[in-house]
């Protein structure tokens, strides 16, 4: 029989290596969005310049 290691203490959650948990764990602790994902909105929003920024001018243009 094959044994499980936990990832933490506290997790709980068993450990996968990245290709098996297909994301399941990705960006999970602080919610927030991705710069990708910022860009996406601001392209939504027809923010000038959008494609120069960085992910913080990104979500400040967004008001975020």
């Amino acid at each position: 029989m094959r044994s499980v290691a936990v990832c933490s203490r506290t997790s709980g959650v068993p450990h996968q290596m990245a290709p098996q948990r297909g994301g399941q764990r990705s960006h999970s602790g602080s919610q927030r969005p991705t710069k990708d994902q910022l860009y996406a909105e601001a392209k939504k929003r027809n923010i000038d310049g959008r494609s120069s920024m960085n992910k913080n001018e990104l979500a400040k243009a967004l008001g975020r």
